[in-house]
């Protein structure tokens, strides 16, 4: 379905509820640059890490989309957990995984309250930017405890820049990318509206450093467009 969400006045903040998971994947492919590009290379890098029977997590996992393309591209059997505490997401989630025939147990749980028992891989895609600050360094430090040794941790973010001016020019980019998206002025500003203060993005270098500071060894950028990343981290 398109995402029309925004075509009417907002009543309240954002939320992960039916209308929105109803249109979520159209609202993922138009509002954020490269999506699918940044999606593939996040499970390219994920295959060098994998072998078969290894446990997948995907934190925010959404309408299940990363894992079901995960098992596309990866040809050895997967331990594929999704978690969300969203249960229209889970609800779409569900039907996708078995329209492709994929394997995928699905959990409605808040992040902070499940265990992720022996990963040896973890994903977050957009999920991180939507947690209050303390709470995420909390789970980033649970994140890092959960996998196994030489475990990888990638996700995804949009982030902001420790420059002003380049901090406004990126918003303007952006601003005309969802433009050619087939986005109106009003759509545009009714989701900002909706967004303020639920989602709070951090800069390249204020992720890296929560990363490292989890314990991570190492912490690199390995996709940006303006003000959109993929982060790989290794433990």
């Amino acid at each position: 379905m398109v995402d029309k969400v925004f075509k009417k006045s907002i009543t309240k903040q954002f939320e992960f509820d039916e209308e929105v998971a109803s249109v979520f994947d159209d609202m993922l492919n138009r509002s954020v640059p490269f999506y699918k590009e940044m999606q593939r290379l996040s499970i390219s890098f994920a295959c060098n890490y994998l072998e078969e029977n290894d446990k997948v997590y995907d934190l925010g996992c959404s309408t299940g989309s990363t894992l079901i393309e995960l098992s596309k591209h990866f040809n050895k059997k997967l331990d594929l957990i999704g978690i969300d505490n969203s249960s229209a997401m889970l609800n779409r989630a569900s039907k996708k995984a078995k329209a492709f025939g994929v394997d995928i147990n699905l959990i409605n749980a808040d992040l902070h309250d499940i265990n992720y028992d022996n990963a040896k891989l973890i994903f977050s895609n957009y999920t991180l930017q939507f947690i209050r600050p303390l709470q995420r360094e909390k789970l980033v430090k649970k994140i890092f405890n959960s996998l196994n040794e030489k475990g990888v941790f990638i996700f995804c973010e949009k982030i902001i820049s420790s420059n002003s001016t380049l901090n406004k020019q990126s918003i303007d980019e952006y601003y005309e990318f969802k433009k050619t998206q087939g986005y109106s002025e009003f759509e545009i500003a009714q989701k900002r509206e909706a967004l303020e203060n639920v989602l709070i993005p951090y800069t390249e270098d204020e992720n890296k450093k929560m990363i490292l500071e989890a314990g991570f060894s190492h912490c690199e950028t390995i996709c940006k467009w303006v003000n959109f990343a993929i982060f790989i981290a290794i433990k």
